[in-house]
């Protein structure tokens, strides 16, 4: 299982497992990222989000025009059950990153 490391602008580092876009995931609660891995270079974030369930399909996500728009390829997901915790994550990285679709 491929993994990532992304640090939010705290400065704390946070390690999510790297599916193939389209993977079903778990139906638990968790921060989710959606990547673009662009030929021989590293993982790029496009979007930064948290969900009660992350076996919900992504292809109806309401941003999922973005994603294509911008080649997402993968997705980050963290197991996280405290939908607090999963808030303040969310807001850490979307603060460090300033995805593209978050805007």
């Amino acid at each position: 299982m491929e993994k990532v490391t992304a640090r939010g602008a705290s400065g704390t580092a946070y390690e999510f497992e790297v599916h193939a876009w389209g993977t079903q995931l778990r139906a638990i609660g968790g921060v989710y990222l959606v990547l673009k891995k662009p030929p021989s270079d590293d993982y790029k974030v496009l979007y930064v989000g948290q969900t009660g369930d992350l076996s919900e399909r992504f292809d109806n996500h309401h941003k999922e025009s973005c994603f294509t728009r911008n080649g997402r390829t993968h997705i980050g997901a963290r197991v996280e059950e405290s939908e607090a915790r999963r808030l303040a994550i969310e807001a850490d990285l979307i603060r460090k990153y300033s995805p593209p679709c978050n805007g």
